[in-house]
């Protein structure tokens, strides 16, 4: 079979994760089986069209290397890819099931439709059309085109039969023909809505394996139904299961987390989100969990994706991406980390940071809170400073006079040379090390958690350390 998939999203903002989750099962199966990996656009739903919404697709696919064979902006032998300038087809075929008897023509006004709706919630029913229109004679229909009355096509979906759907990872599934909506077709603004579009545009298009959410599994039979109506073969089914947050609830961009840009903001390598993504619902054959996106695209069999939704776990996603920050040469971690750093950092001084923080963060977006007082002035806390650093304000006095005594008189400054004098001092004055290290973490950084300190102050420099620590030491000075 030649394998050709299909990513297919609507242009109505950010990227979602369980879109890229698609997409990554799409682009991996279609180059796994050297087949091709399609992008379309259906921007058929023109109240929900985002301007810009559809650069941000390409962007958020572009980031994770998932280059198209054929899209609106590569082109390819099914132009177009976009599915507003492909109205006259979905017209057509939508022409055609209403001549075969198979589609019919719907005048009813919204106001009728819900009021249709409300009656059957009252009653305890499904909230299906009434079937209202379907009786109508061509007569009729013929008089009310004729007058421009508003309409749609509905598809006519037969009684009592049953409808198989066939999906991948979860067998045949029988639906009841009793239970599916006639659903609309064409819109009356004449757009086609998803479920007509994307049988037309798959069919033509050749399609052989569509991979969506789950959330269409109950618009399946709809699917089959227009296929067998046409008569066209339908391609292979797999319905993702829906990714879950650590409540169990379906994600969602609305929490902040859901959305594609959530992750590139916060830092989130794309190598080391693709690694986490392949793991949600399907595991490695030996059981690996770090693994590069070649290695899955090998092992990758369709059929091992679980359909029970996986939960998203941010906590295992920053572990995996620590390791994967960890694997970086200090150069390339550097480079990644300049949009992230303190205003005012040169690239060389984050270069020279990395090898003190690569330990120490899980994300890039970590890097700016360990390191900006390299770049910013600080105002250290005095509550902070006793609480952590000395039992009195005369302690503290007395602690950084004699710090500064000494560091002013340094000829080197260096790691080595600040923590020896450090270490001498409170030795040679019977003052707690860890007490004392922290006292002059604070006064220099304002932080309590920063890289290793006489690293860190090595970074900072002579000047700028005596400078803190004089000013700190104002803070305590007469009382």
């Amino acid at each position: 079979m030649k394998v050709r998939t299909r990513f297919s999203p609507s242009p109505t903002g950010s990227i979602h994760i369980g879109g890229v989750y698609s997409a990554m099962l799409d682009y991996a199966f279609a180059k796994k089986h050297q087949g091709k990996f399609i992008i379309r656009i259906e921007d058929t739903d023109q109240k929900r069209f985002v301007k810009g919404a559809e650069e941000k697709i390409y962007t958020g696919l572009n980031w994770f290397g998932f280059k198209a064979d054929e899209s609106p902006q590569v082109g390819g032998p099914f132009s177009p890819y976009r599915q507003s300038e492909r109205l006259p087809l979905y017209q057509k075929y939508a022409q055609k099931l209403v001549d075969e008897g198979k589609a019919y023509y719907c005048f009813c006004s919204a106001e009728r439709l819900e009021e249709n709706r409300k009656q059957k919630q009252k009653e305890g029913k499904s909230p299906m059309y009434d079937r209202h229109c379907l009786g109508l004679e061509k007569k009729e229909i013929k008089s009310r085109l004729e007058k421009g009355e508003s309409f749609v096509l509905r598809l006519k979906v037969p009684e009592g039969k049953t409808i198989e759907v066939e999906d991948l990872i979860r067998g045949v599934i029988n639906f009841d023909s009793r239970g599916i909506d006639d659903q609309v077709l064409l819109k009356s603004d004449g757009f086609p809505t998803y479920h007509l579009a994307a049988v037309v545009d798959d069919h033509l298009m050749e399609i052989s394996h569509v991979i969506r959410g789950e959330e269409w599994l109950s618009s399946a039979p709809k699917h089959v139904l227009l296929y067998q109506y046409l008569n066209w073969k339908p391609p292979l089914f797999l319905h993702t299961p829906t990714i879950r947050d650590e409540k169990k609830r379906k994600l969602s961009k609305r929490e902040g987390s859901a959305s594609l840009e959530f992750f590139k903001t916060e830092g989130y390598l794309p190598e080391a989100l693709l690694n986490f993504l392949c793991l949600l619902g399907w595991s490695h054959p030996e059981e690996k969990e770090i693994f590069d996106f070649t290695e899955f695209i090998k092992v990758l069999d369709l059929k091992d994706v679980s359909p029970v939704g996986p939960i998203f776990d941010l906590k295992k996603l920053d572990w995996l991406n620590g390791v994967y920050l960890r694997q970086l040469a200090d150069k390339d971690l550097a480079n990644r980390l300049i949009e992230f750093a303190p205003k005012g950092m040169s690239k060389s001084l984050i270069l020279e940071t990395v090898p003190l923080i690569k330990e120490r963060i899980s994300k890039l977006s970590d890097y700016s809170a360990l390191v900006d007082f390299l770049a910013e002035e600080v105002k250290p806390d005095e509550k902070l400073l006793l609480q952590k650093g000395g039992k009195n304000e005369k302690l503290i006095e007395l602690q950084l006079t004699k710090v500064l005594e000494k560091l002013e008189k340094l000829d080197q400054w260096s790691s080595p040379v600040l923590e020896k004098t450090f270490r001498q001092l409170a030795e040679s004055n019977d003052w707690p090390i860890g007490k004392f290290f922290m006292m002059i973490r604070i006064a220099v950084t304002g932080k309590l958690i920063t890289p290793p300190l006489f690293e860190s102050l090595g970074l900072l420099g002579k000047k700028k350390t005596c400078q803190r620590l004089s000013q700190t030491l104002k803070m305590f000075k007469g009382k």
